[in-house]
């Protein structure tokens, strides 16, 4: 993948998205060979010349301006999370980045303690390529309960959210609207590989998703942007059933993400988390003894005198 392919690929899907009564292009009635607007409609909507345009779509120029940008962007009627991966998509053209092996994402102490801390709350620590890097008890237990809840702590047997939702049974079947969630995944791997076109491992993981899954591979295409912060979801867990979480990604700036799952206080989805959490306890319990086996022999009674 390069910038100059995914910018050209971005416009045009775009511009085939947008519909000509959507902006107010008459058309007169006339059979249209093709879907939504075309370039010379949309260069005229963004101000700019057709022939600059064909150019951009096609990836001949690499001048656009940062205003140009907004133009076109305003067009196409962009959110803001799209108008930035517009942007970015530029800006991989203008740079021409070649591959860099970005620094290895590791989870900080205070992290750490922030896991421990939200405790009954499912989380799970996340890096740009959805790798899973930390999670707590719960988080395990309510996204991947069926894998090793070790398996983070190697670096090359870490669970990567991105595979599960798309490649894993297990995590498939745990959302009601599993497209919803699949379409989220897929809007923020976009925003990401725009920001990190220089991180090779991100777009082999791309490519991988494409190659097994017919579903990523045609989300992908349609060059969807969606940046899920916050989003609600119907869950079906196989031990507690059916639950209702909102998932929030909870950022201090770059690097890592901590997704927290929580509930509406005093509904039935609480009172599942809650007989969640008091499994995943007793599980714990029945793992591990309690004490030192050695504390607990009866000590020898010392002799009178």
């Amino acid at each position: 993948m390069n910038g100059k392919t995914q910018l050209g690929e971005f416009l045009q899907a775009r511009r085939s998205q947008l519909h000509p009564e959507d902006v107010g292009v008459p058309t007169y009635g006339e059979r249209r060979r093709v879907p939504g607007l075309r370039r010379e409609e949309l260069a005229l909507l963004a101000g700019v010349s057709a022939s600059y345009y064909t150019r951009l779509e096609q990836g001949q120029s690499l001048s656009a301006s940062a205003e140009v940008l907004d133009a076109i962007a305003g067009a196409l009627r962009l959110d803001e999370s799209e108008r930035r991966y517009l942007h970015d998509l530029a800006r991989v053209d203008r740079r021409r980045t070649r591959g860099r092996r970005p620094p290895p994402e590791r989870v900080t102490p205070a992290t750490r303690e922030l896991l421990d801390v939200l405790g009954d709350t499912p989380a799970v620590v996340l890096g740009r390529r959805t790798d899973v890097l930390a999670w707590n008890r719960l988080g395990h237990a309510l996204f991947a309960g069926h894998l090793d809840p070790g398996a983070p702590q190697a670096p090359a047997q870490r669970p990567n959210m991105a595979r599960l939702v798309f490649l894993d049974s297990h995590v498939r079947d745990l959302y009601a609207d599993w497209p919803s969630k699949a379409r989220a995944v897929v809007g923020n791997l976009r925003l990401v590989a725009a920001q990190h076109p220089e991180d090779t491992a991100l777009h082999a993981l791309l490519g991988e998703l494409a190659a097994k899954s017919a579903e990523f591979a045609s989300m992908w295409a349609d060059h969807r942007i969606k940046a899920c912060t916050v989003a609600t979801y119907e869950m079906r867990h196989p031990l507690v059933g059916p639950l209702t979480v909102v998932q929030q990604s909870l950022s201090s700036g770059p690097g890592p993400i901590v997704v927290v799952a929580t509930t509406q206080a005093d509904s039935p989805s609480r009172a599942a988390l809650t007989l969640l959490a008091g499994a995943v306890s007793q599980a714990t319990t029945q793992a591990a003894p309690l004490t030192d086996p050695e504390q607990t022999r009866p000590r020898p009674r010392a002799g009178k005198g």
